[in-house]
């Protein structure tokens, strides 16, 4: 509902109390200074009251405030350039601890991503991975380094992982050519979301292969074009996408599936322990 809430205020003011008029005008004039504020802060702002900023919500569709709150959050994250979400940190963050500040909004997120997981979606995301023939990751743009990290593991664990590399539309394309129905693809993306993404998951899943998304909502365009989506929230800092959530969630996938082929996993680091050792590739702590 986030991207059609400013609409939804508009076209529905007249059903509004003079409160409510108030805080919706607020929120279409100011919905990047609203997104970051307590229910409180926001009644002052619009002149109301913290009471009537929690009823407001429940008016307008949403199980309270944080739920409203954080379909701001969204708005702001997709609608929003880089250069605007700097100067609206700016105001956010001015005269703060910043460390601390960024990192409790890192934490939070993780609580947040876990009191929301559906665990039977993570479970058939763990099932499908270890049933597939080939393993396909692609992420891109700031998503890259979660793809690879997850493509990184699987790969030490499992036969037949590829990370789809992402120069150009075609390229991508080109290695899913024979992605299948007994393949599993994982697209990762974030706001603002990558279109080479979304297309390649629809590609894939057209062509029968299974396909997971790990993404931050359910209304998320690569959520849509998935058979299963893992939702981890992805905060805003300043111009910086925070993927902590998805990296623990992701953590999490790969412990899961390490867990189900333990005696494999087991095996397979023997034999790389030995190859590291032989070539040198970690430096002996003496």
């Amino acid at each position: 509902m986030a991207k059609d809430l400013l609409r939804y205020l508009e076209t529905h003011d007249r059903e509004f109390s003079k409160g409510q008029k108030a805080i919706a005008r607020y929120i279409r004039d100011h919905y990047e200074k609203a997104a970051f504020m307590t229910a409180a802060k926001l009644g002052a702002a619009s002149g109301t009251s913290e009471s009537t900023v929690v009823r407001f919500a429940s008016e307008v569709g949403y199980k309270g405030y944080p739920e409203l709150a954080e379909a701001l959050r969204e708005l702001v994250r997709n609608k929003l350039t880089s250069t605007e979400r700097m100067a609206i940190t700016d105001r956010i963050y001015r005269e703060e601890d910043m460390v601390t500040k960024v990192m409790n909004a890192d934490a939070e997120s993780i609580r947040e991503t876990l009191s929301g997981l559906d665990k039977k979606v993570f479970h058939d995301a763990v099932e499908a991975i270890l049933s597939a023939g080939h393993i396909y990751v692609i992420g891109v743009r700031s998503s890259s380094a979660p793809a690879s990290f997850l493509a990184f593991y699987l790969n030490l664990m499992l036969p037949g992982v590829k990370q789809i590399s992402s120069n150009t539309a075609s390229e991508v394309f080109e290695q899913l050519l024979h992605a299948g129905k007994d393949d599993v693809v994982v697209g990762i993306s974030y706001p603002r979301y990558s279109r080479r993404t979304v297309k390649a998951v629809r590609l894939a899943r057209a062509q029968g292969a299974k396909t997971i998304a790990i993404t931050d909502s359910k209304t998320s365009p690569l959520a849509e074009a998935a058979d299963l989506a893992l939702l981890a929230r992805g905060a805003m800092v300043s111009f910086v996408d925070s993927l902590i959530a998805p990296m623990s969630l992701i953590n999490a996938l790969i412990v899961a599936v390490g867990m189900q082929r333990k005696e494999d996993v087991y095996a397979n680091f023997e034999k790389l322990e030995k190859i590291w050792d032989e070539y040198e590739v970690y430096e002996k702590i003496k």
